[in-house]
């Protein structure tokens, strides 16, 4: 008798599972729209962080063919350095896709810190290399520090414009390295 109370409590357990999927799948479902939510809320506040420090980075957003927002990019080192942010990526000024940026370094470096960095890129061109995950930053990048009045000497290189706006920490480095960024469309 136990034996079959056993086996169909097992069978009734099995028979059950399938009905448990769905709804795990419909959470995580809504856990990725709640962090895509959150992660454009963020995005949106890291543009309206550029635009007030310098407005003059207006005709980066109006002239660019489109442009990745990285609002939180977390960095740390000690000789070694890493990092990684995620972001959204607008085209036509409607985002298209998110994306990733890690980054590497190696040399005299300490400390820890927290950055928004946008990409702009000027043309088309330029936005579907990054679309195809061809787009990488090597050590003789320069960003632009987002401050007032900045933005009025900045100049595209090679089809992108970068301008970082310090959010926490501190670091000190005389390193080299790069950044690697992926992109997934919506």
């Amino acid at each position: 008798m136990k034996g079959i109370l056993a086996a169909l409590s097992l069978a009734l357990a099995f028979a059950l599972l399938p009905c448990a999927a769905p709804a795990q799948t419909a959470d995580k479902d809504k856990s990725a729209a709640e962090a895509r939510q959150k992660l454009h809320a963020e995005t949106q506040s890291a543009i309206a962080r550029l635009k007030k420090t310098d407005p003059g980075t207006d005709r980066f957003f109006r002239e660019s063919a489109g442009y990745a927002v990285f609002p939180n990019v977390g960095k740390v080192g000690l000789l070694i350095g890493g990092g990684h942010g995620d972001g959204e990526v607008y085209q036509g000024g409607k985002p298209v896709g998110i994306a990733s940026v890690s980054l590497g370094t190696v040399g005299l470096q300490a400390g820890a810190q927290e950055y928004s960095e946008i990409v702009f890129f000027k043309d088309a061109a330029a936005l579907e290399r990054f679309k195809q995950n061809k787009f990488e930053f090597s050590g003789s990048v320069s960003a632009v520090i987002a401050k007032a009045g900045a933005a009025k000497e900045a100049v595209y290189r090679d089809g992108y414009a970068v301008f970082v706006h310090p959010v926490g920490g501190a670091m000190a480095e005389a390193a080299v390295g790069g950044q690697k960024y992926k992109f997934k469309a919506d």
